[in-house]
């Protein structure tokens, strides 16, 4: 049998989702890879034993965002009545952000080589990004005479500010790593080969706080994006009573005072 399209793998609290469609550079334009990705977030995110996600791709690309062969095609679904080309849009890749938006577990994008358009956006809608030194990456969607219909520029323009977003989106040009770094669009660049191991590095010092807290902070965080500040001081109140609440904080006390490694238990 032929592997899946996305694949994952669980393993000391940290999942790892990669999209394997090497061949091809990963596209996410199909709804094979969209649905697979959408399957593979809900599973990770309703999982108890995961506390963060890595995202990556399979081959030499970490994405090529959209088929351009298959925007060309007269019968594709980009190709089709305003209206219902649209709502591809919306019942499609759009799905994506909202997955990735509401995760309530940290998630980090190993870019392991180009990720251009979508992927480009894919892997701003992460939390973190590590970037191997063989990763590029362009918002080239006004070079084909199209602009961002997946939520890129809402997510750009918030990682980045509105001068580097802008200059981007505009000129549509490819970044190498180096640059992304200056950028700060990456947290770091490095060696191709030690990609992986760095993001697991990255995110095994998440999966070693409490989990329940790490995924209130979470939520903490994206509500900051959204609420003025005397609503934002109501949720974040709200949110620290329970925290006082819970067992592992409990410990975290006691194995402070006793010099100790706290154990966690999600509890």
């Amino acid at each position: 049998m032929a592997e899946p399209i996305v694949l994952v793998d669980v393993k000391d609290r940290i999942a790892t989702v990669t999209m394997n469609d090497p061949d091809r550079r990963n596209p996410i334009s199909g709804m094979e890879m969209i649905q697979g990705l959408l399957d593979a977030f809900a599973s990770v995110e309703a999982n108890p034993d995961v506390s963060v996600m890595i995202l990556t791709g399979a081959g030499s690309a970490f994405c090529a965002g959209g088929d351009i062969k298959e925007m060309a095609n007269p019968d594709s679904t980009f190709r089709k009545a305003p209206l219902d080309a649209a709502e591809g849009y919306i019942n499609g890749i759009q799905r994506l952000p909202i997955a990735l938006y509401n995760m309530d577990i940290p998630t980090i994008a190993a870019i392991n080589g180009p990720a251009i358009g979508a992927g480009c956006d894919l892997t701003m809608m992460c939390d973190m990004r590590v970037a191997s030194e063989r990763a590029k990456f362009g918002e080239v969607f006004v070079n084909l005479g199209i602009i961002p219909g997946d939520a890129g520029s809402w997510f750009l323009l918030r990682r980045l500010g509105h001068q580097k977003a802008a200059e981007l989106t505009f000129s549509g040009r490819v970044i190498d790593a180096a640059e992304a770094l200056k950028m700060e669009m990456v947290l770091e660049v490095v060696p191709h080969d030690d990609l992986l191991e760095k993001a697991r590095e990255r995110a095994a010092v998440i999966a070693a706080k409490p989990p329940r807290t790490i995924r209130t902070a979470k939520r903490l965080l994206r509500n900051a994006e959204r609420m003025d500040l005397p609503d934002f001081l109501n949720t974040a109140a709200a949110f620290q009573a329970l925290m006082h609440q819970t067992t592992d904080h409990h410990e975290a006390l006691a194995a402070f005072i006793e010099k100790r490694a706290p154990k966690y238990t999600g509890n």
